[in-house]
């Protein structure tokens, strides 16, 4: 993969950069603004080398339309603020503005470009269409850098075809990424321990699978986990189940055992009459994790599971972790994701090298206050880390090579 160093002399150029900005927004004000300051490093680095950097970046899904709510100027304004410079925002992506804009620039000025999903061949699947416009974004620059780690994972306009048409390398973020990813998949220091969880089994069976071979433990929570608890044969309540991935999840409990793969489940569960919303009432309650009543639904990983947990995970040379261990955002069901956090914090304490895999989990570990760097790496790519972890060919990757 190739990287700034194989840019040459900077001095003067105009670069584009595909950055990773799709923070999350309450109106105008961003409420986790995590991804903008994952791209400084680079942004500064290619400052202080005397390039006009452009960049480009997409927020939200507005399926190629002009989405005033999902205009990046929020974004202009924290990153100039970060920057200690004004970040002018160009009205559109490769159009009159932005090339007005980009025209302006001084060695180590700074323009960002308008949402780049406002174009409806950004995320074409046709690469015929996605093509032609990515030209036209490549006629702003000079040479390109790929920093937005948490779009690899998709061959894309802004981030694939651009860098077919310039001399193109990774930034700092998408190497540090690579780098931390690489190193707890492809020779882990052992034990290796798996944290998953989130809603569902099935956006983690190529994880499982890849992973099965690889890890020593195995450790599930989650709304994913009351699929393996059904797979055991026990009820579940109403809990989140995946009924069509039983007989997928019956297999993965018994290749964990022919390959020695230690399989940890909660042993108690936190339940409430439904999930926390509208009329429900948060009646949280602590029932065995086979036996939990038929009308109740499990929300959180149990006291007891969350000591087991922790403990499991302080006893690890190598820890991924990707998806919260239950409805972290209603207080009474945080304490299972927060017992993953703290002992991710205190296998690092104790030299292990721990991620924390991204998208739910990152914001989360953020959200519970807890400090950045008291993890080896927060992956700034919740889907593109998740396909890694599963061994596949990021799009975004393969074509810096």
């Amino acid at each position: 993969m190739k990287t700034l160093k194989d840019l040459g002399d900077l001095k003067g150029k105009r670069v584009l950069v595909r950055a990773d900005f799709n923070v999350p927004l309450k109106g105008e004000t961003i409420t986790d603004d995590g991804r903008i300051k994952a791209a400084l490093p680079t942004i500064k680095a290619l400052r202080d080398e005397g390039a006009k950097v452009i960049l480009m970046a997409h927020l939200g899904r507005p399926k190629g339309k002009v989405v005033p709510e999902l205009s990046l100027a929020p974004v202009a304004k924290r990153l100039g603020e970060l920057l200690g410079i004004e970040v002018p925002l160009a009205a559109d992506t490769y159009g009159e503005d932005a090339q007005a804009k980009v025209a302006a620039l001084k060695d180590g000025d700074v323009v960002l470009l308008e949402n780049v999903r406002f174009n409806p061949e950004e995320t074409s699947k046709d690469p015929a269409v996605r093509a032609p416009y990515a030209k036209k974004i490549a006629a702003l620059g000079e040479a390109f850098v790929s920093d937005g780690f948490g779009v690899v994972h998709r061959a894309q306009g802004s981030n694939y075809d651009v860098a077919a048409d310039l001399p193109a390398a990774a930034g700092l973020l998408v190497e540090k990424e690579v780098k931390a990813l690489s190193k707890a998949t492809e020779n882990p220091e052992r034990p290796f321990t798996v944290v998953l969880g989130g809603s569902k089994v099935s956006d983690k069976l190529g994880v499982i699978e890849n992973l099965l071979d690889k890890a020593n433990r195995l450790v599930i929570g989650g709304g994913m986990v009351f699929t393996f608890l059904k797979a055991k044969g026990y009820e579940v309540g109403t809990s989140l189940l995946e009924e069509d991935q039983l007989d997928k999840v019956k297999g993965y409990i018994e290749t964990a055992e022919k390959n020695g793969v230690e399989l940890v489940l909660p042993t108690d569960v936190v339940v409430n009459a439904g999930f926390p919303a509208g009329d429900t009432p948060v009646a949280p309650e602590v029932v065995p994790a086979d036996a939990i009543p038929a009308d109740k639904m499990g929300l959180d990983i149990g006291p007891e599971s969350q000591k087991l947990f922790h403990d499991k995970i302080v006893d690890s040379k190598t820890v991924v972790w990707n998806g919260p261990m239950g409805v972290f955002e209603v207080p009474e069901f945080a304490a299972g994701t927060k017992a993953v956090a703290q002992g991710l914090v205190d296998a690092t304490k104790a030299g292990a090298f721990t991620i924390v895999g991204g998208g739910d989990s990152a914001s989360a570990v953020r959200n519970l206050g807890f400090p950045e760097d008291g993890f080896s790496h927060i992956s700034t790519g919740g889907g593109a880390s998740l396909e890694f972890l599963e061994g596949k060919e990021l799009p975004g990757l393969k074509v810096l090579e």
